[in-house]
């Protein structure tokens, strides 16, 4: 496996057609996300989410791509394995070592990528307006979603990083992973934070989609402190509950970034870059009136 840059040559096909591949795949919203970048650009690419058992992932895969396949998306539970399989990946997939995204090479193998991290820098900065240089930072959780996130964000200058999980030792994994780095990085238990002040709380646990809230030591917020929840829902999370009861200045969920990753994905693949914000309003309109 090689460290390829962002687009090392790949392949471009006449016939777009793209997928993603995951398990659970019922809710995915990347297809309707995609149709509307695809009707918004002019062009003609077809879009479907695809269900794929445990053991054919790999099989699928290749089979994908060497029927024609234009690009992939990936998501739970397949991202590391997406990142194992391929033949070059990016930096950003490299420092995850998980993938969101796959597409042909020349060569006929396999490059990843990684958008998550990106998108959800891109959500807080240009749509929600959101300042990262300079500020403390808390992220709740150590599983993949938190590695596709860490390394997009110290690019931004942070004054400081801590990673929190109910298992230290998974945090501390997350930190040493990061190699040499010029932010002040420190991995704790949950209640090792308390007393501590932050400008941005992450959370990357999807335990608020089941109504629940990790239980962290006694935080202070700071006057103008953001709190962002990676995953999204009808209503507002229980991060997002504990957010505003904790009189945070301003509380964002996932929403954009699923979008904002899906923008990146469809640049990688096809070289145009769609505009966000009306597919944003409307995936909230329809959360909203589900709600």
């Amino acid at each position: 496996m090689t460290d390829s840059g962002p687009n090392p040559g790949v392949k471009q096909k006449p016939t777009a057609r793209y997928a993603v591949f995951g398990n659970p795949i019922k809710h995915s919203k990347s297809p309707v996300i995609h149709a509307q970048f695809a009707e918004q650009l002019g062009e003609a690419v077809s879009y479907r989410a695809v269900a794929v058992q445990e053991t054919q992932f790999e099989e699928q895969v290749r089979s994908f791509f060497h029927n024609g396949g234009s690009g992939l998306n990936i998501t739970v539970p397949f991202k590391e394995r997406a990142f194992s399989l391929a033949d070059s990946v990016s930096e950003a997939a490299q420092r995850a070592e998980a993938a969101n995204c796959l597409m042909p090479l020349e060569t006929g193998g396999i490059y990843a990528h990684n958008t998550d991290g990106t998108g959800m820098v891109r959500d807080m900065v240009a749509n929600l307006g959101w300042q990262l240089h300079g500020r403390r930072v808390l992220i709740i959780g150590a599983g993949g979603a938190v590695r596709g996130i860490v390394h997009p964000l110290l690019r931004e200058g942070l004054a400081a990083l801590t990673v929190i999980n109910r298992t230290p030792e998974r945090a501390e994994a997350v930190v040493a992973g990061l190699g040499e780095r010029s932010v002040e990085v420190r991995a704790a238990g949950l209640a090792d934070v308390a007393g501590q002040t932050f400008d941005l709380v992450i959370n990357g646990t999807s335990s608020g989609l089941d109504g629940e809230m990790p239980t962290i030591g006694a935080i202070r917020l700071a006057e103008r402190c953001c709190c962002y929840d990676l995953f999204y829902a009808a209503e507002p999370t229980a991060f997002m509950q504990w957010a505003a009861a904790n009189a945070a200045w301003a509380i964002a969920d996932g929403l954009g970034m699923l979008v904002e990753q899906a923008a990146e994905s469809y640049y990688l693949w096809r070289n145009r870059r769609p505009d966000t914000g009306e597919v944003i309003a409307g995936l909230r309109g329809q959360l909203l009136a589900q709600g």
